[in-house]
């Protein structure tokens, strides 16, 4: 893919996103891009469009604003050094990616973790081959399971069902107009379940190096199985592998992934790439109202408290996040680090991820951890409701719809 040249006046603009990576702000490419479009379509008249454009396109988070505003006034209003810093700043590639894209030659790694032993947080970017893949029994037998014991949510159509909830009276009404009134019976709906959706989140950092490929190959056979599945991989960065899963041949999918991931077997940065991924909308409103799985061991090697704020978050918008760690194989496990040990109370279930045989059994079974309530460390959201419905605020209060206006009656029209 040929490398696109910016035009000299949209420079600075990208520079000063630069500059916000290089001071740990979370921006990804969607966002670089939908600033740049934001200043096309203001002008901009005066550096408040600039600003205004900047905060609301690369959302930084609330408890930076002040650090945001001090670069912002820094680089563009005249305080010296920050354009030369940006500049020479390393053009690295943006925190999100997708599959597919081949448009990247990561060096390889040749001692980057090789016994897969240990976590780290340097980053190392590492080429992956992966062999000919064999069918698996197990996954085939997964697959038939799910047409009937997935994850389900209700729909909002509603289907004739001999034992509903409500009563359709236009075809209850219209059975008694086309035939006998007394010998028709009343039709009674409910609404529709439907398959919720799934979201992976696979480390494939270099001491996960020994499960990445039965993870792969479990992603691609729930993929083909379920029809709402999202799945990316995460190391020290975040790529999308959805596109390249659905391919039914999984060789073709792989030799699709393997040039686009960068940082395979590198080191583990948990916590930034959650955020990553919520940081991007498109990516973030794959989780709403979905069963998440993070496959991970846990290993965060950042800001361990990134990794809890992110989870949380995750959380918040799922209807069940399960984390599950190849380390929960032994008998005598207990989580160690201090990032595991305070996302505990956050995650709905904490199991084994050793192995496609217990990655199956697991979302075989998933359907069950709607039976108990959510984890009680959540929050910020209402979607591990049944529904993935808000009421409206009358209806949380107790209160008609009409009963904050006076004068509502005048607005009734009699019937």
């Amino acid at each position: 893919m040929a490398k696109v040249t910016l035009p000299s006046a949209a420079r600075p603009f990208h520079d000063f996103v630069r500059l916000l990576r290089a001071h740990g702000f979370v921006v990804v490419t969607d966002q670089t891009v939908a600033f740049l479009k934001a200043l096309a379509l203001l002008g901009p008249r005066s550096m408040r469009d600039v600003y205004w454009a900047a905060r609301a396109t690369l959302a930084p988070p609330a408890d930076r604003a002040g650090e945001f505003d001090a670069l912002f006034d820094g680089f563009f209003r005249g305080a010296g050094g920050f354009a030369a810093i940006a500049e020479s700043l390393p053009e690295d590639d943006a925190p999100a990616r997708e599959s597919g894209a081949a448009d990247l030659e990561p060096a390889v790694a040749e001692k980057a973790n090789e016994s897969g032993q240990a976590a780290s947080a340097a980053e190392a970017l590492a080429v992956k081959t992966f062999a000919a893949m064999a069918a698996s029994d197990r996954l085939a037998l997964m697959r038939r399971r799910l047409q009937a014991g997935a994850p389900k949510r209700r729909g909002y159509r509603r289907l004739p069902f001999r034992r509903g909830d409500r009563l359709d009276l236009r075809r209850s009404l219209s059975g008694m107009v086309h035939h006998d009134p007394g010998a028709i019976r009343p039709v009674w709906t409910r609404r529709r379940e439907t398959p919720r959706r799934v979201l992976l989140l696979i480390d494939i950092s270099g001491s996960m190096k020994r499960e990445t490929d039965d993870y792969l190959r479990f992603a691609h056979a729930l993929t083909q199985a379920l029809p709402a599945v999202e799945t990316f991989t995460f190391g020290t960065r975040l790529t999308r592998l959805t596109k390249s899963l659905r391919h039914k041949d999984i060789d073709r999918a792989l030799a699709e992934i393997a040039p686009s991931v960068a940082d395979w077997q590198g080191g583990t940065r948990i916590g930034e790439s959650l955020a990553a991924f919520l940081a991007v909308p498109r990516f973030a409103r794959a989780s709403r109202g979905a069963l998440v799985m993070v496959l991970s061991d846990g290993l965060e090697r950042g800001d361990p408290g990134l990794m809890t704020r992110a989870v949380r978050r995750l959380a918040a918008r799922s209807w069940r996040l399960a984390w599950l760690t190849p380390l929960a194989a032994d008998p005598d496990f207990s989580p160690e680090t201090e990032a595991l040990r305070a996302v505990l109370p956050i995650v709905d279930h904490l199991g084994v991820g050793a192995g496609i045989d217990a990655l199956c059994t697991f979302i075989e079974g998933s359907a069950r951890l709607g039976d108990r309530a959510p984890a009680p460390g959540r929050s910020g959201g209402s979607y591990g409701n049944a529904d993935h419905r808000r009421p409206s605020p009358h209806l949380a209060a107790g209160r008609p719809a009409v009963a904050r206006r006076a004068d509502a009656a005048a607005h009734l029209r009699a019937v």
